[in-house]
């Protein structure tokens, strides 16, 4: 861009202008681009994650894999907005989930649930938007199961605050010396021969994290379900294409209000600048201007004779 000026103080007035325009267009991207990632994203920045009202964590080692199958069974609070917006971690080992779904009720049939995914060193971050109050996370986390000293892990991150933690862990079949901590004094056998192993925790906060821990002798390397012939159960069907999640119910009409107005008055900032520069250049041209006095020609800076009818300028 050139600036057509002739002396230092008009091309600094004419720059300064320029500068000024170009920061005014600048900012109105910037809080416009701000925006719709606001909306990308569904949700304000530091808004608080959902509360649950109950988390069911059930670890199953050595079932159908040799690995262990962990499966998070959450119902959102009854005061929860919905859809919810969740932010969950599972561990990077697992290599991402087996199936993430939801449902309106406890007994309803699940629904799959699209999701993003972000990897990192020791976790794998998963992002949903949950329409029902019910959704269910599951995966095969491995472990070592070649010796026969076995120990199992799962850690539960607090991601999310629960009223109640339920604990459900299946002991391995050809298992011995099976304990888990914490202790787990209730048990009962399934229909498929497998026993578990049950109780129940109070209160957890967000950013709390519960840890439970799997220990057992087996020599045996199949799995329960090879042991026992028994047919494992489908995994929960999930869509594998990762979208944004969905806007919660408490953001659309926010942003459908504030994004308008700001935008407004950041194009009619802009528009008033534009006018209010033309308006002070003009002037500014009007003052300096000088005009024929035989014809009333304007006169460019410079000319010594009028370009109109040639009078010669005194």
């Amino acid at each position: 861009m050139t600036l057509d000026c002739r002396d230092f103080k008009t091309c600094s007035r004419r720059a300064r202008g320029i500068l000024i325009g170009v920061a005014a267009r600048s900012i109105v991207q910037v809080l416009a681009g701000f925006f719709v990632l606001m909306v990308l994203l569904g949700a304000p920045a530091g808004a608080a994650a959902p509360r649950l009202a109950n988390l069911q964590i059930e670890v199953w080692p050595e079932y159908d894999r040799p690995a262990a199958l962990v499966i998070l069974k959450a119902e959102l609070a009854p005061d929860a907005a919905l859809p919810a917006a969740v932010s969950l971690r599972i561990p990077a080992s697992s290599g991402g989930p087996g199936a993430v779904a939801f449902a309106s009720s406890e007994k309803a049939e699940l629904s799959n649930l699209e999701y993003q995914r972000s990897d990192g060193k020791d976790a794998i971050t998963l992002q949903f938007s949950v329409p029902g109050r019910f959704f269910h996370v599951e995966f095969y986390d491995h472990f070592l199961t070649g010796a026969s000293e076995r120990d199992y892990k799962y850690v539960w991150p607090g991601d999310l605050p629960a009223g109640r933690i339920s604990v459900l862990v299946q002991e391995p079949a050809g298992a011995a010396d099976f304990s888990v901590s914490p202790e787990l004094k209730q048990s009962a056998t399934g229909s498929e021969g497998l026993r578990y192993r049950s109780g129940q925790f109070g209160l957890l906060e967000s950013g709390k994290p519960f840890a439970l821990e799997v220990r057992y002798t087996k020599t045996d390397s199949r799995t329960s379900a090879d042991i026992l012939k028994l047919n494992a159960p489908a995994a929960v069907p999930v869509t594998s294409r990762e979208t944004a999640p969905e806007l919660s119910s408490h953001v659309l009409p926010a942003l459908g209000i504030a994004l308008p107005l700001v935008l407004a008055a950041l194009t009619g900032l802009y528009v008033w600048w534009r006018r209010r520069s033309r308006s002070i250049s003009e002037s500014r041209a009007g003052a300096g201007a000088r005009f024929c006095r035989h014809c009333g020609h304007r006169l460019v800076p410079g000319d010594r004779f009028c370009s109109k009818c040639g009078t010669a300028v005194g």
